[in-house]
């Protein structure tokens, strides 16, 4: 299987599960790393902030997980599923723009402890799908 789909100019990288609103989680860590795609990222350009949330924060499915400020809007990233915040990626509060260089990597956001369902996420090639229609 390859390593990433492209739709146009976005990557998104297989092996991790995919929220509608262009978040995405790995299920295969614990806890698992949770970020925003290549697609959102380029939507809101230049990253300046990340407010995060606290270290044992109860997070449910659909609420806003953190706020992410670019030089253009103040965007709210939404939690892809319920789960308790275990670590947030503190370089960011530094280096934002982590987010924009590497969304899949070093610009994670926060590392969560699941709880609960999670079959309301996507696969990559239906998150490809969202993407390609939004084009």
């Amino acid at each position: 299987m390859p390593e990433s789909i492209v739709v146009g100019s976005s990557v998104i990288k297989t092996g991790l599960c995919y929220a509608k609103t262009h978040e995405w989680i790995n299920l295969d860590e614990s806890p698992s790393t949770v970020g925003i795609s290549d697609y959102a990222q380029k939507t809101l350009h230049d990253l300046v902030y990340a407010e995060l949330p606290k270290v044992g924060q109860l997070i449910k499915m659909g609420t806003t997980l953190c706020t992410l400020e670019s030089i253009k809007a103040v965007a709210e990233v939404y939690a892809p599923v319920d789960g308790v915040v275990k670590e947030i990626n503190t370089d960011l509060s530094d280096r934002p723009e982590l987010i924009n260089k590497d969304p899949y990597g070093a610009g994670w956001l926060v590392k969560l402890e699941v709880k609960g369902e999670n079959s309301l996420l996507l696969k990559p090639e239906q998150y490809a799908e969202i993407v390609k229609n939004l084009k």
